[in-house]
């Protein structure tokens, strides 16, 4: 009996990888999510050839959903250049023959991201998906899975609120820099991936579809479009985003490399001398900003 020869080439992978069942409980679990929005729906995560925590997740997500001829963009904390991006781009490119790529938010039908959300305001038509590492924004206070789930069931997120409320005490304000909880619906507070808080608006009323996957904890969430999505705060310590103004003179940071003054800054230290110097995260605003002025660096 001949033993049929080791699979080499792509076209011996199923398209995106995953068999076909795989994908039918990705994408009904995906349904329920979007019916209930916030809710951590449990589905079968499957092992896929790179560690948990480097985005298998977001990945299944991204393999369950996408069709050819659709355009996919990968980013990594704002950039399409970052080794996670790159490294799943060409997983992506090379399970999913006829699929193309981009690197423009306003070309993408599909967005991976990793800790994210782009700067430009996505449309109807377009659907994120963020990896995740811990979907359970009451992990942080309560260690049964079996008791957060009633506590969820039941919307009490009083110690959560005391958690936030302890840090208002001992730092004068709510120190969270990422993973800020969130309710969406006015029911469910999640954990919206590792993005900042200056990313957190973004989810509320967003015209796009933000499927949120962890898959080394095996869960799917989602925010479908047009949600209220409400940041856990109280009323006279309001919810706000990073601050960019410089101390010294008073008025906003831009960025060195575009001159944006309107989106979220990395702070980058100049080796010799030591001088701070900040740029755009999300790569693609800052061309953008560059070619609308007719530029390129």
């Amino acid at each position: 009996m001949t033993m049929p020869a080791h699979p080499t080439t792509k076209a011996a992978y199923n398209f995106a990888f995953l068999d076909e069942y795989a994908k039918k409980e990705v994408r009904r679990s995906i349904l329920k999510a979007i019916a209930i929005p916030g809710y951590q729906v449990p589905y079968a995560s499957r092992e896929m050839p790179m560690g948990r925590g480097f985005g298998t997740g977001g990945l299944q997500l991204t393999l369950a959903l996408i069709g050819a001829g659709e355009t996919l963009k990968v980013i990594d904390q704002g950039s399409d250049d970052s080794v996670n991006a790159v490294n799943l781009r060409h997983f992506i490119e090379r399970v999913c023959p006829g699929i193309h790529t981009t690197t423009h938010t306003t070309e993408a039908d599909l967005i991976q991201s990793r800790h994210r959300i782009p700067e430009t305001p996505l449309r109807e038509d377009q659907l994120i998906v963020l990896q995740v590492p811990y979907p359970d924004a009451l992990v942080v206070v309560e260690s049964s899975e079996e008791k957060r789930k009633i506590m969820h069931g039941e919307a009490d997120y009083a110690r959560l609120l005391v958690k936030l409320y302890e840090d208002i005490v001992k730092f004068d304000e709510i120190t969270l820099s990422h993973r800020y909880p969130t309710r969406i619906n006015g029911h469910y507070v999640i954990d919206p991936s590792p993005i900042p808080r200056w990313d957190v608006p973004k989810l509320h009323q967003s015209a796009a579809l933000v499927l949120l996957g962890a898959g080394r904890e095996k869960k799917i969430y989602a925010v479908p479009p047009y949600t209220d999505a409400e940041p856990l705060a109280f009323e006279d310590v309001v919810f706000r985003v990073e601050d960019f103004t410089d101390p010294v003179t008073g008025q906003r940071r831009a960025c060195d490399r575009c001159g944006a003054t309107d989106s979220f800054l990395d702070e980058l230290i100049v080796a010799r001398g030591g001088a701070k110097r900040y740029q755009c995260s999300d790569t693609d605003y800052c061309d953008s900003v560059l070619a609308a002025r007719g530029e390129t660096r």
